[in-house]
């Protein structure tokens, strides 16, 4: 009985793995087309009788070479990663604020505020660049990163404000009222009770954040000339697509590389973002 109550669970475990590997393939995929793009050389990249899912001619550096040595990626990766942390704390930092705000005071308009937010945030963020153009070219700031600095939270605010206020409203009002009891004041309730409890949702709010600023080529495209000051997203395009000549290899290795900060920051951050933290909030 024992025997097959075990392989009944291991063709249990089998059937669940192996209905999970498309899944899992459709989502490594990309990954392993930019890989081995970025390491054919050009003789197989645009042989037509090549095989194109795997490598038949060596491996070769070449793409990467190019990336490094005569393009300004490393440049540009500060560049984004710089506008990326700025505006992701400034966002995150006014988000938990207003999120607060309007999931736990009770003033007038509290409800037409929340509704407006969500509105803005329903709103494409191709609609705002028109008139964000024009401020940014009345405050001097025209051809400079912050000029996306100033810019990102502009879609960023709504939409972490919209989540935390959802994950606020699960905390209880108890705890913190408690340590109001106890002698804080609104902002160190905030600070010392409120936040630790809502790790996972600022966590959630600011990985999505970051993803936003680190992938968005509108406004970097608009707001940004100068070669030196683009972000990946847009100097990567620009300067390995040149007419009806696309660098193939070297646009895959840097579209691979751009994506490894973002697999790392989620690598290290899941664990807050699917853990139940609140489970203690009464304790």
């Amino acid at each position: 009985m024992v025997k097959m109550l075990g392989k009944k669970k291991t063709l249990w475990n089998i059937a669940r793995y192996f209905g999970i590997l498309p899944f899992v393939i459709y989502s490594l995929f990309p990954f392993y087309w930019m890989l081995i793009t970025s390491l054919k050389k050009n003789s197989e990249l645009y042989s037509l009788a090549s095989i194109p899912f795997w490598i038949q001619k060596g491996i070769t550096l070449e793409h990467y070479v190019y990336l490094f040595e005569k393009s300004s990626f490393l440049t540009w990766f500060g560049n984004t990663l710089l506008v990326s942390i700025l505006s992701t704390l400034i966002s995150v930092s006014i988000s938990i604020l207003a999120a607060y705000a309007l999931a736990r005071l009770r003033f007038r308009g509290a409800e037409l505020f929340g509704a407006g937010i969500f509105a803005v945030y329903l709103m494409p963020s191709t609609l705002l660049f028109l008139p964000l153009s024009k401020v940014i070219s009345t405050l001097g700031l025209s051809d400079t990163i912050w000029s996306l600095v100033l810019t990102y939270p502009s879609f960023m605010i709504p939409f972490s404000t919209w989540m935390l206020m959802a994950y606020f409203r699960t905390i209880p009002r108890e705890i913190e009222e408690c340590a109001m009891i106890d002698g804080c004041t609104r902002i160190q309730a905030i600070v010392r009770v409120v936040l630790p409890v809502a790790i996972p949702g600022v966590v959630t709010a600011t990985l999505f954040s970051f993803l936003l600023s680190w992938h968005e080529f509108i406004y970097a495209l608009t707001f940004i000339s100068s070669s030196l000051k683009k972000t990946l997203s847009v100097g990567v395009v620009a300067e390995l697509v040149r007419g009806d000549v696309f660098f193939w290899g070297s646009l895959m290795a840097g579209a691979l590389l751009a994506s490894v900060p973002i697999v790392i920051v989620f690598i290290f951050l899941m664990d807050y973002y699917i853990s139940g933290l609140t489970a203690g909030a009464i304790k």
